[in-house]
């Protein structure tokens, strides 16, 4: 590994967003380095790359959207002009932290099990120390607003686990998130890191704020992890493809309070895709906050769990004979495409922005920008106003 190729994946990791197939089948096939030259336009590519591309993403089943590397590279180009990666890396060491890539000693090895979707680096905050196997990592995750049954329980399991040695696993938000981090560094842990959080948006803010003491408290005794760069907006699109690496990360996740419609459900069905095992708290029947969790026991995609030992007994060597995962396409979200998700999330809440503002924001070109406004503004989630847009109440 040379310096230039970490530099490459800074940047990269900026231009594209996470789990950019196309983007990531080029790293794969020519490399980071070469990757950031042809996706700069600094290198002309040939239609022998645009076969071996194709042919990747095919095995991979992404090649149905496959529209050709020209239309990623228009959509690339907004962003070109941002790409800063020395200025990125110098924060992360500012704050204490660093980025480390797939040939990195400190790279989670558990990541490679994502195939194609492995990240192209990761930014992360906390100290230098060797991160846990997914063995020795469990996933705990849930709803924000938590009832008291809920934080009750979370709060037993995490103190519990970690007293066992497991490091806990979670995504920082409010409600269940929280008291799983809190708990665990409450219990310490014999082994080398409590808890672990992987963020939506850069490491270098503590989302949300209100959890700014905590996630501190959790990058001092354990890590902070993204796959996006410092400054990078915590966007919908971004909860929801920074949940496969939590279920990447551990050997089992543990949904302990889910609505029907629910991003825990999301992280649960990563956890299914890649094989491992995904528990279920069981709770009040009456309780909206418990029917996500429900739904995934009487689908069959979770096992049923009441305390730390079923959790742990499904993370030893045992839980391999659980049935196999069921595999298939989620939903990215109601419905809309990859792109018009991108673009929502782009889009201000109470100014108007233009669509070569969005162009930047969303990593999109500006064909897609205006087709995709279109579509959202039929769908009642954008609206015009004075030649700018912004999204629509409906929109939420």
């Amino acid at each position: 590994m040379t310096e230039s190729e970490r530099t490459a994946r800074a940047a990269l990791s900026r231009l594209f967003e996470p789990q950019d197939a196309a983007g990531l089948a080029l790293v794969r096939i020519a490399g980071a380095e070469d990757a950031l030259r042809i996706a700069t336009g600094q290198v002309a590519f040939g239609a022998e790359l645009e076969q071996e591309l194709f042919g990747l993403l095919d095995e991979n089943g992404s090649g149905g959207g496959w529209t050709g590397l020209g239309t990623a590279r228009k959509r690339w180009a907004p962003r070109i002009p941002d790409l800063a990666p020395g200025r990125d890396l110098a924060t992360m060491q500012r704050l204490g932290g660093r980025m480390i890539i797939p040939s990195d000693e400190l790279w989670p090895r558990q990541l490679a099990d994502l195939g194609l979707q492995e990240p192209i680096c990761l930014w992360w905050r906390g100290i230098e120390q060797e991160l846990p196997p997914a063995d020795t990592s469990i996933a705990l995750v849930g709803s924000r607003d938590s009832t008291s049954y809920g934080s009750s329980v979370t709060g037993d399991l995490a103190y519990s686990l970690a007293q066992r040695g497991f490091t806990i696993i979670s995504g920082g938000a409010y409600g269940i998130d929280a008291h799983a981090h809190r708990a665990a560094l409450a219990a310490g842990s014999s082994g080398s890191m409590p808890t672990i959080a992987v963020m939506a948006g850069g490491a270098d803010r503590f989302y949300p704020s209100g959890n700014e003491d905590l996630l501190r408290a959790v990058a001092n005794q354990g890590a902070v992890l993204a796959e996006v760069p410092p400054g990078s907006a915590p966007t919908r699109y971004r909860f929801l493809q920074r949940n496969r690496l939590i279920a990447a990360l551990a050997s089992v996740t543990v949904v302990v309070e889910a609505r029907w419609r629910s991003g825990a459900l999301n992280t649960a069905h990563h956890a299914e895709t890649l094989g491992r095992a995904v528990g279920a708290v069981p709770g009040s029947v009456h309780s909206a906050n418990s029917a996500g969790c429900h739904r995934l026991l009487r689908e069959g995609g979770a096992v049923c769990v009441t305390d730390a030992g079923e959790i742990a007994e499904l993370a030893a060597p045992s839980g391999e004979s659980l049935p196999d995962a069921r595999t298939g396409p989620a939903a990215i979200h109601d419905g809309l495409t990859l792109e018009d998700l991108i673009l929502l999330d782009a889009l201000p809440l109470r100014t108007t922005s233009s669509v070569e503002k969005l162009t930047s924001v969303a990593g999109l070109s500006a064909e897609s920008v205006r087709a995709g406004l279109g579509r959202l503004g039929l769908l009642g989630l954008a609206e015009s106003h004075a030649g700018g847009w912004k999204r629509a109440g409906k929109a939420g």
